[in-house]
């Protein structure tokens, strides 16, 4: 039996590390985000956050300190400033040893992608969710969200309105993430699904054919076959190439050869609404209705 850890639910004046394990950001947003959540945590960072090198936030012995750092430190939460590219190439670094006597909530999503993988295959819960980079313009609906995810993860929650793919009823654990990622983690040999997954998947900038390579390539290597079923965020920004051929038939089609439930229009990834959900939870995804349920 696949088991998970959940970390304890946020509360008011914990406190939260904010870390730069991938790319670069702007400073400004950075501190927009920072300064709402110090309304309602205490908040830490490093001096070094802000440091830039090239497409990375620093250079890798510089973010796999602070990322070490806030795994092993007397924190309720860490959350990533941004995505971008980064935290593959130090994943494999990573001591997990207090983080799993002392679980805390990793929240981010994108390319901390590659953390939700490591973190469920060691049977631990985190927060797909908005970065510190976005929280502080975030609108008011999304950031009650994203405090009402983190102060009452284990509460269940119910997502109505996605669009029927291919019809039934799955159950199991909720995982996934970036798609680009999960491809990469895959080809390091890193990504492992729970039996039964529910897998959420979305992407930002790829063509509907790279989209298709990269779904070829899990299913041929048997990365997706413990999936019970498939639900679709969004892919943002992945325009249709002069061959005519969009994303969602690649995705359709794609996915389709896996034979199990599938459902799409989830509120997650890099468009307007990125709702947090908690990875890790039991999840029912209902694609003849179009209904998704946590707990």
């Amino acid at each position: 039996m696949y088991c998970v850890i959940f970390p304890a639910p946020l509360e008011p004046g914990d406190t939260v590390a904010v870390v730069a394990p991938s790319g670069p950001f702007d400073r400004a947003a950075a501190l927009a985000g920072i300064a709402w959540l110090a309304q309602r945590y205490r908040v830490i960072y490093g001096k070094t956050l802000f440091t830039r090198d090239a497409y990375l936030a620093g250079p890798d012995r510089r973010r796999i300190g602070e990322l070490q750092k806030a795994l092993d430190a007397d924190v309720q939460a860490v959350v990533a400033a941004r995505g971008g590219y980064g935290l593959g190439r130090i994943a494999a670094l990573v001591d997990w040893r207090i983080a799993q006597r002392r679980p805390k909530w990793l929240i981010g999503f994108s390319d901390f992608t590659v953390l939700h993988a490591e973190s469920w295959r060691r049977g631990l819960a985190t927060v797909h969710a908005s970065m510190v980079c976005t929280l502080g313009s975030a609108t008011a609906t999304a950031k009650r969200q994203w405090i009402d995810t983190l102060e009452d993860p284990m509460r269940e929650r119910r997502w109505i309105g996605l669009v029927p793919w291919r019809g039934g009823r799955a159950a199991g654990t909720l995982v996934g993430g970036n798609l680009a990622i999960l491809h990469a983690m895959a080809a390091a040999r890193r990504l492992h699904l729970p039996k039964r997954a529910v897998v959420l998947l979305e992407d930002i900038g790829e063509r509907p054919y790279r989209v298709d390579r990269m779904l070829t390539d899990l299913l041929a290597g048997g990365h997706l076959k413990r999936a019970s079923g498939i639900v679709v965020g969004d892919f943002t920004d992945c325009a249709t190439g002069p061959d005519g051929r969009t994303i969602e038939q690649v995705l359709r089609e794609r996915l389709s050869t896996l034979g199990v439930p599938i459902a799409s229009g989830f509120p997650a990834g890099h468009g307007k609404r990125n709702d947090a959900i908690v990875i890790g939870h039991r999840a029912e995804l209902d694609a003849r209705r179009g209904m998704l349920t946590l707990g």
